[in-house]
């Protein structure tokens, strides 16, 4: 399963109408995007959420969702475990 670091930067740095539609809808992901978990900047203009999928086509599906609200960019990513053992060399 592929990660991504997704980077989310509130349209004119309001989360308000972000938190104020999740609320009503949900996460809004299609079926296979999973949530692994977020952390909000302390001045609730960005979050950054770590999503999982096998098909990156997912994350187009549900960025659309929010493309209103919120600004995306997107980095695919690994565990530092994954990429430590990439590069052990062996040892």
């Amino acid at each position: 399963m592929a990660q991504y670091l997704v980077i989310e930067s509130f349209k004119g740095g309001n989360a308000v109408p972000v938190y104020e539609r999740f609320r009503e809808r949900g996460r809004m992901a299609p079926e296979g995007l999973a949530y692994v978990a977020s952390w909000v900047t302390t001045d609730y203009a960005t979050c950054y959420q770590v999503m999982e999928c096998e098909d990156a086509r997912l994350l187009d599906e549900w960025m659309a969702n929010w493309a209103d609200l919120v600004d995306f960019t997107v980095i695919p990513v690994v565990t530092y475990t994954a990429a430590a053992a990439r590069f052990s060399g062996g040892k």
